[in-house]
C-alpha cells in the first residue's frame, strides 16, 4: 500500500493549474477519491472531468462542516489572507497545513491558522507533468509521520528538496520555482538569434525547442553532470567552444543569471507581507 493511499481527510483549497496538478498526481498515485475534498468555485478546466466523474468531493466554498486533517493552500498569494480567514474553522492543533503560495513565510500562517504543524514549499510548473521541482520547509510542530506525508502528497508531482532553515525557501523560489519560465525564454532567445542568422523563424523555433528537450533528456538520464556534458560537447577551438567564449565571459550569462535570480529572491521576500 503506498503511502498516499492511507491519507485521509485531506482538503485542497485551490484546484488551478498546479492544485489541480498535484490533485491528479495523487489520484494516480493511490490517494482514495473519498478522502479528499477539493475547495474552488472555478477549478482548471484540466480537472474539470477528475472532479465530475470521481467520488472526490467538490464544494465551491469553505463550511465550518468541512474538518480538514491535511490542508494543502494552492492559491495565490495574493488572496492568501482572504482563503484563511474562511478556512481557518476547519483547523484545529493536530491539522497538518501544507502551502504552495510563493513568499508566504510559516511566521504569516502561524498568525493567522495558530500554531499548527506547518510545511511551506515551492514546486514548479513541471509539477503538471509529474516532474516539478519542489523545495520545502517544516515548523518545529511537524513530526515525522507529518513529514513523511507531505513529503508523499508533494512527491507524487516531482522530486522534494527539504532545505534547513525557512530563508533558503525565497532562493529556492529564484532558482527552481521560478526557474522554468527561464529555460523558456532561452529558447526564445535561441531561436530569435537562429532567425537573425537567416533561419525561417518557425524552423529556428523548432532547432531551440528541440534541442533543449534533448538536452534536458540527455542530463535526466546521463550520470554525468551537467559541467561534465558541457566539456563532452565542447572541442578545442570548435564552434561550440567559440559560443562559449561569449556565454562563459566575465559579463556573458552568470552575471545576468545572478541579477536575475537577486531580484526573484527579494520579490518572494517582500510576498511575505
Amino acid at each position: 500500500m503506498s503511502a498516499l493511499a492511507e491519507i485521509d481527510g485531506l482538503v485542497l483549497v485551490g484546484a488551478g493549474n498546479m492544485g489541480g496538478a498535484m490533485l491528479s498526481g495523487w489520484v494516480a498515485g493511490g490517494l482514495r477519491r473519498e478522502a479528499i475534498t477539493v475547495i474552488d468555485p472555478n477549478p482548471a478546466n484540466s480537472i474539470k472531468n477528475l472532479l465530475d466523474s470521481s467520488g472526490i468531493r467538490h464544494v465551491v466554498a469553505a463550511s465550518e462542516a468541512i474538518k480538514a486533517k491535511i490542508l494543502v493552500l494552492a492559491v495565490k498569494p495574493q488572496v492568501m489572507y482572504a482563503v484563511l480567514e474562511t478556512v481557518r474553522p476547519m483547523v484545529d492543533e493536530n491539522t497538518l497545513v501544507v502551502s504552495v503560495a510563493a513568499g508566504k513565510t510559516l511566521a504569516y500562517f502561524e498568525e493567522r491558522l495558530g500554531h499548527v504543524p506547518t510545511v511551506r514549499t515551492i514546486p514548479n510548473t513541471p509539477a503538471m507533468i509529474g516532474r516539478g521541482m519542489i523545495g520545502a520547509y517544516a515548523n518545529e510542530r511537524v513530526d515525522e509521520t507529518g513529514r513523511a506525508t507531505a513529503d508523499a502528497l508533494l512527491a507524487a508531482v516531482g522530486d522534494v528538496e527539504w532545505v534547513e532553515k525557512e530563508a533558503d525557501i525565497d532562493a529556492v523560489t529564484a532558482v527552481s520555482g521560478s526557474g522554468p519560465a527561464y529555460v523558456f525564454h532561452m529558447v526564445e532567445v535561441m531561436a530569435e538569434a537562429g532567425r537573425k542568422l537567416g533561419l525561417d523563424a518557425d524552423l529556428a523555433m523548432r532547432l531551440a525547442r528541440g534541442t533543449v528537450i534533448g538536452a534536458g533528456a540527455l542530463l535526466d538520464r546521463s550520470p554525468d553532470d551537467a559541467g561534465a556534458l558541457r566539456k563532452n560537447v565542447t572541442s578545442p577551438g570548435g564552434t561550440t567552444a567559440a559560443a562559449l567564449e561569449h556565454l562563459m565571459a566575465e559579463d556573458g550569462i552568470q552575471p545576468v543569471f545572478d541579477r536575475a535570480l537577486d531580484a526573484a529572491c527579494k520579490r518572494s521576500r517582500e510576498l511575505a507581507g
